[in-house]
């Protein structure tokens, strides 16, 4: 098959599994079209081949997906059962550890968790030197007595990571051979991550390991589901470094979707923001069981890959957005506890029962709340298809206000709770790390965001909200419009004037060559990890001529100083090949005057500020460019609902985003 880019005529249709909702959105006549359909924890599979039946999807569909799949298998801890395999001594390498505590000086705080038991834990009699060379071979009578321990062990996978294999993978290769005949899922450090660390390593090809089974089976069950129902199909997945991967690369290595889809948010947050003129945002992705931050900067490159993310406390050093989360989302329960303390999250109501306005759960959420103080519309929530029972969260709520005067005071308690831990997981990545929260422009999406960005940009003095189209279902549009991507990567300590064309050069050969089995052809762009001579971590710089002068200044803008005179190593190589995706361009619309009256559909009482207003509800359908409305309002549309306090203004730009200005105290 010749290689190809990805054609621009192909029928593409994503598909984000959430925690309460899987989103589908798919390009018809140049427009997105979005659907929402309950999501399936015990199948997850079959929410996403009911939402392929209901958009009427034809043969040769590319369908691409952002999988929670991996992710809930770490945060549950069913994944399976794995042998690790290392150089003699270091067996224990996964239970040590760091020596760095998150809570210095909590002396009760558990142990670093370990995906592998003690009794799974095996060492091999061998030694590669940091610089590739055999020091000493493996016994052929110790590989063989090493195999027959991991036989009778009855391990469901095998990760094997030796020391210095990204320098000589020789060894792993031998034992991946001996191994073979097990027939088992089978992770190798030098393919998955040949870089030094051995930790961190260790760590990422154990989790990739302790997914592969469950993962695996799930990619192949969907695939051979979607191929039955539509010939000439192809599944693809999402990766958390923000590019699709196909399917049984994606099957082999899960752990690079873990984030697959707050990923897919954060792409589809920076594309719609670009094209509206922001490339400064702090994207808000709240969905129904967690909220994903992520801050972009263009002036400072874009998208930020982080290769130092620790999920479910596990540290996974493959390529991934830099995204935080929190446990807040529509679906997490609101409860009191001994000393009367409200708590919110991160406890989840999940899609099964659901929150109380759902019709089957039995304990408040964040979305009866909004529900209850007239945020919500009962009727026309996502089109009509769902129908929101306010007499039943209103009965629940009342038995569950614990010392709260009234019911209304018990929910806004709710919403201030979740808000406040929304405000911080942005500061995390804001203000934590240096950055104004004033210089960027919050962008809120998923099902809740647009429900509480104005109540957060207000508190971090966040100037500007926008509110994309489709804000319930962005993971799903960013997973539609992002790139075909892979990464490889090979530690190398050189200095920075060594010469690196022969290592480059076979990283390329690699990616070129992966890609064609594809039929895909890609861009290569080199990029290399610095430090100065001596220095624990590194940053990642695009390969050019003024690398050194460009280190130099991100240095002093991250660490706030810089050596000029101190030599600089480069740590890792790196290269990614792009197979752009289709561009998807939505033309500008001329811009009126209007105040929005043709949307205005109801008045409702909301509340705000400690009381019920009247307030109008607008379909945001009928909204036209150019439109300005002043709070309090509120606009419903299919996937969420956006509130407008009493003192902001918004106003529908060329793109049909919602452009919204937060009043600060000295503006009034």
């Amino acid at each position: 098959m010749p290689p190809r880019a990805l054609a621009p005529t192909s029928t593409r249709v994503a598909i984000d599994t959430g925690g309460t909702f899987t989103d589908c959105v798919t390009l018809r006549d140049g427009k997105l079209a979005v659907l929402k359909v309950f999501s399936t924890p015990h199948d997850p599979g079959a929410a996403v081949l009911e939402g392929l039946r209901q958009l009427g999807a034809a043969s040769g569909v590319v369908v691409r997906h952002g999988t929670t799949v991996g992710t809930n298998t770490m945060l549950e801890r069913t994944g399976a059962r794995v042998a690790f395999i290392t150089t003699r001594g270091f067996e224990d390498t996964l239970a040590i550890g760091r020596q760095a505590r998150p809570r210095l000086y909590d002396w009760f705080q558990p142990p670093p968790p370990c995906l592998v038991p003690p009794e799974l834990r095996f060492g091999v009699a061998e030694r590669i030197a940091s610089h590739g060379e055999c020091l000493q071979p493996i016994d052929p009578a110790d590989l063989a007595a090493l195999v027959h321990k991991v036989r009778a062990a009855h391990p469901d996978s095998l990760a094997i990571s030796l020391l210095f294999s990204f320098a000589n993978p020789r060894h792993e290769q031998e034992l991946a051979a001996a191994l073979a005949p097990l027939d088992l899922p089978l992770s190798l450090s030098h393919k998955i991550l040949p870089e030094f660390r051995e930790y961190e390593r260790a760590s990422t090809v154990v989790a990739n390991a302790y997914l592969a089974p469950r993962v695996g089976a799930y990619l192949r069950s969907l695939a051979a589901g979607i191929e039955q129902h539509y010939r000439g199909a192809r599944l693809e997945v999402m990766q958390s470094s923000g590019g699709i991967l196909p399917a049984p690369v994606a099957a082999a290595e899960p752990v690079r979707t873990v984030l697959s889809g707050p990923a897919g948010g954060v792409v589809g947050a920076w594309k719609l923001a670009s094209a509206a003129g922001f490339d400064r945002i702090i994207a808000f992705d709240m969905g129904g069981t967690s909220t994903d931050v992520s801050l972009i900067d263009g002036s400072a490159g874009g998208l930020r890959i982080s290769h130092e993310s620790t999920v479910a406390g596990i540290p996974i050093a493959v390529p991934m957005l830099d995204i935080h989360t929190a446990g807040a989302g529509g679906g997490s329960i609101a409860r009191f506890d001994a000393g009367g303390l409200l708590h919110v999250g991160p406890e989840s109501a999940g899609s099964v029962p659901g929150p109380l306005c759902f019709g089957r759960g039995e304990r408040p959420t964040v979305t009866d709340a909004n529900l209850l103080l007239g945020r919500l519309d009962t009727q026309n929530f996502l089109g009509g298809a769902v129908t929101l029972d306010l007499p039943r969260t209103r009965r629940f709520l009342e038995h569950s206000r614990g010392p709260l005067a009234t019911v209304e005071e018990f929910a806004a308690g709710i919403l201030d709770v979740i808000e406040a831990s929304m405000a911080r997981a942005i500061r995390v990545i804001s203000i934590e790390k240096g950055h104004d929260p004033r210089d960027f422009t919050l962008v809120a999406f998923g099902g809740g965001g647009p429900l509480h960005a104005c109540a957060l940009a207000r508190a971090l003095s966040i100037p500007r909200v926008l509110i994309p189209a489709l804000p319930g279902a962005l993971s799903a549009v960013g997973i539609l419009l992002a790139d075909t991507m892979r990464e490889y990567s090979r530690t190398v300590m050189l200095p920075l004037d060594a010469d690196l064309e022969e290592v480059f050069a076979a990283l390329e050969r690699q990616a070129t060559e992966d890609f064609a089995l594809e039929g895909l052809e890609g861009a290569l762009h080199r990029s290399a990890d610095l430090r100065y001579q001596g220095q624990g971590y590194d940053l990642n710089l695009p390969c050019s001529p003024t690398m050194a002068a460009d280190f130099h200044s991100l240095h002093q803008r991250r660490y706030g100083f810089r050596s000029d005179s101190r030599p600089i190593e480069i740590v890792n190589l790196r290269v990614r090949i792009v197979a752009p995706a289709p561009p998807f361009e939505p033309a500008p619309e001329p811009l009126g005057t209007g105040n929005g009256s043709q949307a205005l559909v109801s008045t409702r009482p909301a509340w705000f500020h400690g009381a019920f207003r009247e307030t109008p509800i607008y379909n945001r359908d009928r909204l036209a460019p150019g439109d300005t409305l002043a709070g309090p309002a509120l606009i419903s549309e299919y996937s969420s609902a956006t509130v407008l306090p009493p003192g902001d203004t918004l106003r529908v730009d060329a793109l049909r985003n919602l452009l919204i200005h937060i009043e600060r105290p000295n503006d009034s």
